[in-house]
């Protein structure tokens, strides 16, 4: 199952740049859609994870200009940023011999910020493109049973295709070893396994809940300057997302930490211990997970068209998702977890700060119908057609 929503925005992208990164978590389905696009055209494929393909790369000037012809795949790029300095001179020689485009591919499961504090800056020369997990678009369009799945499994392509619910979730558990055990020491290693499993887990129990550094400080016998270094490397590893508070243009009194996510469902249930669709049905987190889940299924499908936020004044008016687009256009959304959703008095005091253009209730039903005041009651899928 290859993300076809992506396809033809990498291949635009590789006609108009030297190098495009295709970026995101560990098996969120890059190998698989390189891979796919390579077969149309004259392409090598270097894993830099493996012996065989690092030994090619010991001199890896002379190696990489033998194939200036081709498409060359570098994936895990985040493994070995000493090969930035070399794509950007074969780069800037091909541009000075009127070379073109469409030259590099490079995978990684590190964000832009994390690969440049590593290597040197390719600005100008590449493109940058996120790939997240599944998304609804992708999986479920109006097919509730495949959404609540997509909402329980999350959006890895194994835990979400896996045979069974138990499966999936043996996957995911196994996953999460691998980047605490793996992953996060290969960039930091000063706590153990353990100890970065109890503060994951804690943040699955803080889910959608403001930013409480001194909580986490507190429970967790770490410092301040520790529990920062790794919020900060979740979210570049595109594990957590920190929504930002609105703060444009109001003048009252706001709450500004941000609100944290796990951005994938599949991976917080996980963390929580929870299996199947009952197992949710039945666990405190529930409402928090349908938020997250929804916020990041349109954040994702929104991409670059729009900017992210909540809202929450000191007097209790609260939004759970401010959409607000390039043109200047907001929709304020609220997430509820029920078939007869009812917009709360605090969405609608913030309606009155904000002036929306659109205000929408997400809800898991599949009509859309007004609420009043403005207000529209609509399914997720719906939404999220909209924004793409």
């Amino acid at each position: 199952m290859i993300p076809r929503r992506l396809t033809s925005e990498l291949e635009r992208r590789l006609a108009l740049s030297p190098a495009v990164a295709l970026l995101g978590p560990r098996q969120a389905g890059k190998t698989t859609l390189a891979r796919e696009l390579a077969k149309g055209r004259p392409s090598i494929y270097l894993d830099l994870e493996s012996e065989a393909d690092l030994a090619k790369l010991t001199e890896p000037e002379l190696y990489l200009t033998q194939h200036l012809d081709k498409l060359v795949i570098l994936d895990e790029i985040h493994r070995r940023p000493n090969l930035f300095p070399v794509l950007r001179s074969l780069i800037d020689r091909a541009r000075r011999m009127g070379q073109g485009n469409g030259r590099y591919l490079l995978l990684g499961s590190a964000s832009l910020d994390l690969l440049e504090r590593s290597g040197e800056s390719l600005a100008g020369r590449i493109s940058y493109l996120e790939l997240a997990p599944f998304d609804v678009l992708e999986v479920a369009t109006e097919n509730r049973q495949a959404l609540e799945r997509l909402w329980l499994r999350g959006g890895f392509p194994e835990s979400f295709l896996a045979a069974g619910d138990e499966a999936s979730y043996r996957w995911r558990r196994d996953f999460v070893r691998t980047y605490l055990e793996r992953e996060l020491p290969f960039f930091d290693t000063r706590l153990p396994a353990e100890a970065l499993r109890r503060f994951w887990t804690m943040l699955a129990h803080l889910q959608g809940e403001p930013l409480n550094r001194a909580r986490l400080v507190e429970s967790l016998g770490l410092d301040t300057r520790t529990v920062n270094r790794y919020l900060d490397l979740m979210a570049d590893l595109y594990l957590l997302r920190h929504l930002p508070a609105w703060h444009k243009n109001v003048k009252k009194r706001l709450l500004k930490r941000p609100r944290l996510y796990y951005r994938d469902s599949g991976l917080l249930h996980a963390l929580l211990g929870v299996v199947t669709l009952d197992d949710l049905q039945g666990h405190p987190i529930i409402g928090k997970s349908w938020e997250g889940f929804v916020v990041e299924q349109l954040l994702v499908i929104g991409d670059d068209k729009v900017s992210g936020y909540y809202y929450r004044s000191a007097g209790g008016a609260e939004v759970d998702l401010v959409l607000e687009f390039a043109s200047g256009e907001l929709w304020q959304i609220e997430v509820k977890r029920s078939l007869k959703p009812k917009p709360s008095r605090g969405f609608h005091a913030a309606g009155e700060v904000l002036g929306p253009t659109r205000k929408w209730v997400v809800y898991p039903g599949s009509e859309s119908y007004p609420l009043g005041n403005g207000t529209t009651a609509v399914s997720l899928a719906e939404l999220a057609a909209r924004l793409a």
